[in-house]
């Protein structure tokens, strides 16, 4: 007669047994035979104000002079990122559903502002320069404090979660991404420089900006004018 140990070990065996023999995932399909890559026709040339120059041009400077933006490109690139750009209110950045969940921020000498994206118009949010909290906030990446400007992107995940259930936080990421690769080439055609930060602690960004607790600290955008 078995023991307990002797039925649980035929046990194990036999399921492993049947394991094995169980089918597994479908294979995938196979793959197209190697052949020498094809080339593809050159880049359109870099005609100047064109986007292909904007595009050859973007480049990450660190190195800035603490020297302030004017209104016009602030707005600017604030309409970069989420102007209105057409009828029914579509904006300058792809939105998952036109849920549109990003606001957008400025810091600069003067205090921190907040876009008000239907009117495209500032709103005062804080009075103080902010832009050397926000370099310690950034892990102490002190250029930051540096550039005339720091746009700020921030998410209300809850406005995507509606219609999009789990993959929300996917899009409004996916979101900011668009937002600031926008801002980062219209910084280059007004030559200016921009570098695109996403090492920061979220909470001290938030307690720095004075953030709603809705609003996610998603990316900060430095952009200035770069040092000789």
């Amino acid at each position: 007669m078995r023991s307990g140990a002797g039925r649980v070990g035929v046990l194990l065996v036999g399921l492993l047994a049947v394991t094995a023999c169980a089918p597994g995932a479908p294979p995938g399909p196979d793959a197209t035979p190697s052949a020498p890559p094809r080339p593809l026709p050159d880049p359109m040339p870099t005609e100047p104000g064109s986007l292909e120059e904007a595009i050859a041009e973007r480049r990450s400077v660190r190195e800035l002079v603490d020297r302030p933006l004017s209104d016009a490109q602030i707005g600017q690139l604030l309409w970069s990122a989420q102007g209105i750009t057409g009828s029914r209110g579509r904006r300058a950045a792809p939105s998952a559903g036109a849920t549109y969940p990003l606001e957008v921020y400025v810091a600069t000498a003067e205090g921190v502002t907040r876009y008000e994206i239907a009117d495209h118009a500032l709103s005062d949010h804080l009075d103080d320069d902010r832009r050397s909290a926000l370099a310690s906030a950034a892990f102490g990446q002190a250029w930051i404090a540096d550039a005339g400007a720091v746009v700020v992107l921030t998410g209300v995940v809850e406005r995507t979660a509606g219609r999009y259930d789990d993959r929300a936080e996917r899009y409004v990421l996916l979101e900011a991404g668009h937002a600031a690769q926008n801002v980062l080439l219209q910084a280059t055609a007004l030559d200016l420089v921009g570098v695109p930060v996403g090492a920061f602690d979220d909470e001290d960004v938030r307690q720095v900006l004075a953030l709603p607790t809705e609003e996610q600290p998603l990316y900060l955008l430095p952009i200035g004018f770069a040092a000789d």
